[in-house]
């Protein structure tokens, strides 16, 4: 046996019953081994034996049931959505006709024989008229919910189209049934056939509306992939210009874009200098300066000059594709309020079809066995017909099968248009119920990028030789506070030569070998228990450190002192002598302050945690508005600190850089990636923020919140018409026209509420992130006090 797997887009779902209608059927299938189907990512997976089946015979099992299977490229398939949107419109234009009609003609119908209005009127012309509109909306538009109905029942699947067309022709048969048995007199003839017309017309609109829906929700992914041009101009060894479409760039093929273009792929730079517009990748609108050696991010536009530059990522691997796939694998999202809703759903139509029928049978039969009661005497075959189709209309379940998944795909789709990626169910369900919110300091809080602001020499050495000294014990590590110092040096034309020996302590600082000498930088702590005395040096400490300054503390030990110190039965590191101090900061982020003050309106406590000092770190905190703080944390231990959080009762939020930080985020309940640029592919994080700004975080609350609230608030409404509805109309008390009114306010209700309001509440970006150049206008904050409170972190820090 040999297991196949397929994977199709697929065209025509509008519910969770489209979705559990083709799972079912696959699963009745000899030779399928396992399906599984997403409605919001309206993709179908299937792993089947091809000795026992052909892959022509996998798709004709969905296109059998009346669905269509796309095409895999995702601009074509982008087009048959857009080919699939404009037949939906011509149907519903076709059955909103008819039903306004029809609702004229039943209204006409009710003035003659209420109110004796029209009574010249000769109803015959009412009754052709209602019932030739009801087969024109059942036959044309309506023609493919007979196809699937007709498709499911041969498969022994009751799903939404057998409960609707149930519901369609018990119409046509109530108003058949008043014609011609009780020749019309008094039987509502023309509201029977108006049912009809009605349910149908609004089976096409709930499909419309949810086709537009996922159509949104997927153009982030079109708008983005447009971003990428089709074609690349490949460079060969000898010189020559040859133009190749981008699928066949490989890792390592050179690759020239002139200015004003957008970059094919993502790469290094060979040659030339440009301004690159990266708004894609950070969000930023200010263009940043590439050179040789710097990185391109495929869809980046160049704007000042020419540029070659090494391929180093191609398809799937290359950022755009990178951020196309988790948008729309964050479509295909199940909380756990979306599982329970589909677990009700594999019940709902033979529950409904069987009351309908027991309501039927009882209001024909026990009137007749039991003659005399309150229930009449004989047979009451127009109650029955009332309560059989109104419990068939009242249990019309696209409503509850529209419910979960609108509101969280409409959120998923605003949420990707804005930089942000929901990566998980859980970001939906989870993210409102988060009452603690921890922030790493760097790269969160602050820029991320330190700088050295501060180089005191102690004890008559020089800033220079201390400078010097730092840099050269520095040069190989890849710690920012590294490249802070290196910079520095740098810029101010230091030279210094490589260690001779040299390793890095994680968190604490580094080792080397200069000229013979031992060299040790890095904390002031770590630097105390190597057995260095600092007392020469705790003032200058405490003034950096008091400043918010991260301090990093140089020592130097003699090659000729190699004497150890006794204590005991341990034998202590030698001394020596710090020579200087370097006080590095890192500046805040503009939109820190207002974004703490966010968290607070909502009930939410912010939670500092860093590798730096005490004193440091209270600094920054205080200068934002955090109170409290968990500094000197290595990165192994966020994690253990974020679950004392979660032991004291709290619900954490991790939000940090994804990459040193991926313990923690794994542990936190929400994870939440910051400033992911490039580095898209992070596995531990539920949401990943594609810009710098710390405002995002809670713009993704913001979204997440909403749409969850949206989600049961539409399953509430559709819970509450369908159950109370079919308790109601199993009495025969409820007209027809009554039930299909209330079923169409459940319809109208779910759909106008998912589709109201904005989901960030006037909070963070108004724009198309990936497509549009975000600058400081497109920022609205639902706090007057958000860019004033920006402007002081900025000028503070």
């Amino acid at each position: 046996m040999t297991t196949k797997q397929a994977q199709y887009n697929i065209g025509g779902m509008s519910c969770s019953f489209c979705a559990e209608t083709i799972n079912k059927a696959y699963g009745r299938t000899d030779g399928v081994e396992d399906v599984d189907v997403s409605l919001a990512h309206e993709e179908l997976l299937v792993e089947y034996d091809d000795e026992r089946l052909s892959e022509a015979v996998v798709k004709d099992v969905v296109r059998d049931l009346g669905y269509t299977i796309r095409d895999p490229d995702k601009e074509k398939r982008f087009e048959q959505q857009q080919a699939e949107l404009e037949e939906g419109k011509r149907h519903l234009s076709i059955s909103g006709i008819a039903a306004i009609v029809s609702l004229g003609l039943m209204t006409v119908m009710v003035a003659r024989n209420g109110w004796n209005v029209f009574a010249e009127t000769d109803q015959q012309w009412m009754w052709y008229g209602s019932l030739g509109l009801a087969l024109v909306t059942m036959f044309w538009p309506g023609r493919y919910i007979k196809e699937k109905a007709w498709q499911s029942l041969k498969r022994g699947i009751f799903n939404q189209h057998v409960l609707l067309e149930a519901g369609a022709f018990a119409g046509l048969a109530g108003g058949f049934l008043g014609w011609f048995v009780f020749t019309g007199e008094g039987f509502p003839v023309v509201h029977f056939f108006v049912v009809s017309t009605f349910i149908t017309t609004y089976h096409v609109l709930s499909g419309y509306t949810s086709l537009i829906v996922r159509t949104r929700a997927s153009r982030a992914v079109n708008d983005l992939m447009d971003l990428q041009p089709n074609t690349a101009r490949r460079v060969a060894e000898d010189g020559d210009v040859e133009e190749v479409a981008v699928d066949e760039l490989a890792v390592g093929d050179r690759v020239r874009v002139k200015p004003g273009e957008n970059v094919p792929t993502d790469g290094e730079v060979l040659e030339g200098e440009s301004a690159v517009d990266e708004s894609v990748a950070t969000g930023e609108s200010a263009p940043v300066d590439k050179g040789p050696g710097d990185e391109l991010v495929g869809g980046s536009v160049t704007e000042t000059g020419m540029l070659l530059f090494e391929v180093t990522a191609t398809g799937d691997d290359a950022f755009l594709n990178q951020v196309a796939r988790q948008i729309e694998e964050a479509r295909a999202m199940k909380p756990d309020i979306v599982q329970m809703a589909d677990r009700i759903l594999k019940y709902f139509v033979p529950g409904v079809l069987s009351i309908s029928a027991a309501a039927f049978l009882f209001w024909v039969i026990v009137p007749a066995v039991f003659p005399g009661t309150v229930l009449g005497t004989g047979a009451q075959f127009e109650t029955a017909a009332f309560a059989a189709l109104a419990v068939l209309v009242l249990g019309y379940p696209c409503a509850l099968g529209m419910a979960t998944p609108l509101a969280l795909i409409r959120g998923g789709g605003e949420a990707a248009r804005n930089g942000i990626l929901m990566r998980s169910g859980d970001a939906f369900q989870v993210f409102q119920d988060v009452d603690h919110v921890v922030l790493d300091k760097t790269g969160t809080i602050t820029e991320g990028e330190p700088a050295v602001d501060t180089v005191v020499g102690i004890d008559d050495h020089a800033e220079v030789d201390v400078l010097r000294t730092a840099a050269s014990a520095e040069a190989f590590s890849e710690h920012p506070l590294a490249a802070a110092i290196l910079d520095h040096a740098d810029e101010h034309d230091v030279s210094f030569p490589d260690p001779e020996a040299f390793d890095s302590v994680t968190g604490k600082g580094v080792t080397a070998t200069i000229d013979g000498d031992d060299v040790l930088v890095g904390k002031p702590g770590w630097l105390e228990a190597e057995g260095i005395d600092l007392a020469v040096a705790e003032e200058v400490i405490e003034r950096l450190q008091g400043k918010g300054l991260t301090t990093v503390g140089v020592v130097v030990r003699d090659a000729e002192d190699t004497s150890e110190r006794s204590s005991g039965d341990r034998t202590e590191p030698r001394g020596g002598a710090v020579v200087g101090l370097v006080g590095i900061g890192d500046e805040i982020k503009p939109d820190a302050t207002a974004t703490i003050d966010r968290m607070r309106e909502r009930a939410m406590t912010p939670v500092m945690i860093t590798g730096d000092n005490e004193r440091t770190a209270q600094a920054v905190a205080d200068e934002i508005g955090i109170e409290r703080v968990m500094a000197d944390v290595l990165p192994d231990d966020k994690r253990e600190e974020v679950e004392k959080i979660q032991d004291e009762g709290g619900r954490v939020a991790m939000v940090g850089d994804g990459i040193n930080d991926a313990p923690a985020l794994t542990q936190a309940d929400i994870g939440v990636a910051i400033g992911a640029g490039t580095d898209i592919a992070i596995e531990s994080a539920d949401v990943v923020l594609m810009g710098e700004r710390l405002g995002g975080v809670m713009d993704a609350h913001g979204i997440a919140e909403t749409s969850y609230r949206k989600t049961k608030q539409n399953l509430i409404a559709a819970f509450s018409f369908n159950g109370l509805g079919v308790a109601a109309a199993v009495t025969g008390l409820v007209h027809p026209v009554f039930a299909m009114l209330a079923m169409a306010g459940s319809v109208t209700l779910v759909l106008a509420n998912s589709f109201a309001g904005q989901l960030l509440s006037g909070e963070g970006i108004k724009t198309d992130f990936f497509v549009e150049t975000v600058d400081a206008g497109e920022f609205e904050r639902s706090e007057a006090a958000d860019t004033e409170a920006g402007s002081e972190a900025s000028a503070t820090a």
